[in-house]
């Protein structure tokens, strides 16, 4: 009996000498070649302009400029490792897109995962990568249901401003502008219902008439009856939450019918590149967006603006969410550094509690893991520039009333 104890006794010892050796060694994790990032989103279907337009680049970005540098430090593996992308389609389709997500965790078995696009698809994805522990960052959509339910996602972090912080600031511009009747329409996804619950308090206590609300489906192919009743209401503002092709359509029609307003905003469109290229300067003069940053915004926007000119040698198309989404790159990039770990929790640990430094400045969540130190919420086109026209010390530019329509060459 006492041999068999010492003979225990012995295994112990030896294995507590083999772990202080290999701490004293400098001991590493077994060989890892790559960082495994995986992420589903719309490469197809209505969805995908939006991806190509905004968050598909910036990733793409971001990959080439951290491989170039040899990678990510890790030093659980004594080294940096490159990233492997895994990017799949989900079609645009939100089933497709949930079990694209499992896959990448379960089968992929990826070390990180990237966020779908559009607020409802965000909205899905947060709860199974909260499942699995693993961190989210809510780039590319915003909502604020998800703040009802982040207190049971403690893996979930909110990057993007959304209606909350955005629909108190464009009452406050449509209301500096003199504006006393606003006409309200929104698609019937949850970004549009969203909005419109979110703007119609905002407007009534900056003292706006709302003439009407009205919804639309996400399929419109007419939106002139919208239009001719916002007009017969003698509305000074139309206000559409509404996303890039059915904002495009209202504005072509809007053109159609020589439907003017002292003001226009779109919710998600405006604010892309494309709809000035699309229409012309002359035509997207005045127009209203959600975002909003500009070169002028300060010297990590800047930054971005010719890092992103360098890689594809034109302008960020996106001038409310691309600064963003770089950003929330660099400081996942900082916060495994830090933490030293391709482990989740640990990261996430990391993520809640530091600042880093980004292209939008110094970068830190609130105690309900949210950002808010946006440069701006709402952008106008002036004279070819997205120009923030926030009230305050974010502002680059005084809101100007919508000029009519250009007159048919």
């Amino acid at each position: 009996m006492r041999s068999r104890k010492l003979w225990w006794t012995g295994l112990v010892l030896a294995i507590a000498g083999c772990l202080a050796l290999g701490v004293a060694s400098g001991w590493t994790a077994p060989r890892k070649e790559a960082i495994l990032v995986g992420v589903a989103f719309a490469l197809s279907g209505p969805l995908a302009p939006i991806t190509n337009a905004t968050i598909g680049p910036v990733y793409d970005m971001w990959v080439k400029e951290v491989n170039a540098r040899g990678g990510i430090q890790v030093s659980e593996f004594g080294r940096r490792l490159p990233i492997r992308f895994i990017k799949y389609d989900d079609k645009s389709d939100l089933g497709t897109a949930t079990r694209l997500l499992e896959k990448l965790i379960l089968e992929d078995r990826v070390d990180i995962v990237f966020p779908p696009i559009s607020t409802g698809f965000l909205y899905a994805a947060a709860p199974i990568a909260n499942k699995y522990r693993k961190v989210l960052i809510g780039g590319p959509g915003g909502a604020a249901k998800l703040e009802e339910i982040m207190p049971n996602l403690p893996y979930f972090f909110q990057v993007l401003n959304y209606s909350r912080s955005q629909m108190p600031v464009l009452a406050a511009v449509l209301k500096e502008l003199g504006l006393r009747t606003v006409a309200v329409v929104h698609h019937e996804d949850l970004h549009g219902v969203e909005y419109k619950d979110v703007a119609l308090p905002e407007f009534r206590k900056a003292g706006l008439q709302v003439a009407f609300v009205k919804s639309f489906p996400m399929d419109i192919k007419d939106a002139t009856p919208l239009l001719k009743e916002a007009t017969a209401a003698k509305a000074d503002a139309f206000v559409a939450f509404a996303y890039p092709d059915q904002g495009f359509l209202m504005v072509r029609q809007a053109m159609e019918l020589d439907a003017n307003f002292k003001a226009m905003y779109i919710s998600v469109g405006v604010n892309l590149s494309a709809f000035r290229n699309a229409f012309g300067v002359d035509v997207a003069e005045g127009m209203m967006g959600s975002g909003a940053w500009s070169p002028k915004s300060g010297p990590g926007a800047r930054r971005f603006v010719e890092l992103y000119k360098k890689h594809f040698n034109t302008e960020p198309p996106d001038w409310w969410g691309q600064l963003y989404y770089y950003a929330s790159l660099e400081h996942l990039q900082q916060a495994i550094e830090a933490a030293g770990t391709l482990d989740n929790p640990r990261i996430r640990e990391v993520l809640a509690t530091r600042t880093f430094n980004t292209v939008v400045g110094p970068f830190k969540y609130d105690r309900d893991r949210q950002f808010r130190g946006h440069l701006g919420q709402i952008g106008q086109w002036q004279k070819g520039i997205f120009e923030v026209v926030d009230p305050g010390r974010n502002r680059t530019a005084k809101p100007i009333l919508k000029p009519a329509w250009p007159k048919k060459r």
